[in-house]
């Protein structure tokens, strides 16, 4: 049996588990990287050719974080696209709010970004990082408690001793369900289909969003190789709606997603395969115990419709990052509780009020019934032209929200 000794266990090497073993091998933290994947993801193929599926709207906040990690150069060389302006209408009624970077007063809202690009960037500098070890192929199969912290058990009989075992093994963690912490699952009652389309108008680095009696449909800008007609859309809707939607061919879906847009970028040609996800609320009941964490989706994750949930999961990371080292430097045990209270009592708020923001939008344009749609329509188009307003909520949208961690100031 081998045991081998770290001072930070992450298990979960997707985005944010990447990024907060990224944040603390900086510092010279002793971290293993877990991952159930055989390898990394091979840098030399993603953000060529067709988009990847699968992509992320990333806040001049998060985007702060990946530049002081040194990996935004290497994905903006790759493939990132800004967006600088946001569309969101109604499509029972007429009521539209627009925004715009310039009355934010910011360069840009956000950049989308294609998921494997950021991973692929992360990987790489995870690799220069004499800190930290990477661990993939490694399945775990038991959590427990160690002299000094906690004990993760492999598959292969290894076995990982650290002072603070952290869960970002994603929404159905089962790292969160071995510490036997609860959480709560709200059904969306919505799936999102996903796919990459081109259009025939360029979209002119503008988010835009439509809110339909069953669902929200967005189409989120993506350049390649200069051409700007292509989009990642979302289209979340009831699930026998969103499993129809997947067997029609790709000429009748790019009909569909036209006319379900308004034809606002002209017609639609679907470029890829389709995806379709189940959309599932979750919030856990804690964030910690003594020497674990939850980050990321193992804390929360949450309805795609304000594209948020990346960001938040960065944000935890971020804050988790900078009370262990501070924790480290004032020679505080990183599994002592009370400092991970700290980053709990930081997050879990943010990250419930976001929770709770798009459960309340999903419900207020989920119904038809006529005076909310003129409720709603009235509010879109007061928003619009009340600029204060517009300034907070776009403020909220680029993730300026309380007190941020150095690393994303």
């Amino acid at each position: 049996m081998t045991q081998l000794r770290f001072e930070v266990i992450v298990v979960g090497g997707g985005m944010v588990g990447a990024a907060l073993a990224c944040l603390l091998g900086q510092a010279g933290v002793q971290v293993a990287l877990v991952d159930a994947r055989p390898a990394p993801l091979d840098a030399d193929q993603v953000g060529q050719g067709l988009p990847a599926p699968r992509v992320s709207a990333l806040t001049p906040v998060s985007q702060r974080l990946l530049e002081g990690l040194g990996v935004w150069p290497w994905m903006q060389a790759r493939r990132v696209t800004p967006y600088r302006g946001m569309q969101v209408w109604d499509a029972e009624g007429s009521g539209e709010v627009a925004f715009s970077a310039e009355q934010a007063g910011v360069a840009v809202l956000g950049h989308i970004v294609e998921n494997d690009v950021l991973l692929a960037a992360l990987e790489r500098r995870l690799a220069e990082l004499p800190s930290v070890q990477l661990l993939f192929g490694a399945r775990v199969n038991g959590l427990g408690a160690a002299p000094a912290g906690r004990e993760v058990m492999l598959e292969d009989g290894r076995r990982l001793t650290g002072e603070l075992v952290v869960a970002a093994d994603g929404a159905l963690s089962p790292l969160r369900e071995m510490a036997e912490i609860e959480v709560t699952a709200r059904d969306t009652g919505h799936t999102a289909l996903v796919t990459t389309v081109r259009t025939a108008r360029p979209h002119g680095g503008v988010a835009r969003q439509v809110f339909l009696p069953r669902g929200p449909l967005a189409f989120l800008p993506l350049t390649v190789a200069g051409d700007d007609h292509y989009c990642s859309i979302v289209w979340s809707t009831a699930p026998e709606e969103a499993a129809r939607l997947q067997k029609l061919t790709p000429q009748a879906l790019g009909m569909a997603l036209a006319q379900a847009f308004e034809a606002r970028l002209g017609d639609v040609e679907v470029k890829d395969r389709t995806l379709c996800v189940p959309l599932t609320q979750r919030h856990a009941a804690r964030y910690v115990l003594p020497g674990f964490a939850l980050v990321g989706d193992a804390a929360h994750s949450i309805h795609p419709l304000a594209g948020q949930g990346v960001n938040l999961g960065l944000m935890d990371v971020a804050v988790l990052a900078e009370e262990l080292l501070n924790a480290r430097r004032r020679g505080i045990a990183l599994g002592e509780v009370r400092m991970l209270e700290r980053y709990m009592r930081r997050r879990r708020g943010d990250n419930a009020a976001m929770l709770a923001l798009m459960d309340g939008f999903r419900l207020l344009f989920g119904t038809r019934h006529p005076a909310v749609t003129l409720v709603r329509n009235l509010g879109l188009s007061g928003v619009d032209r009340l600029v204060p307003i517009k300034r907070l909520l776009m403020r909220q949208a680029i993730g300026e929200r309380g007190r941020l961690p150095a690393s994303c100031r």
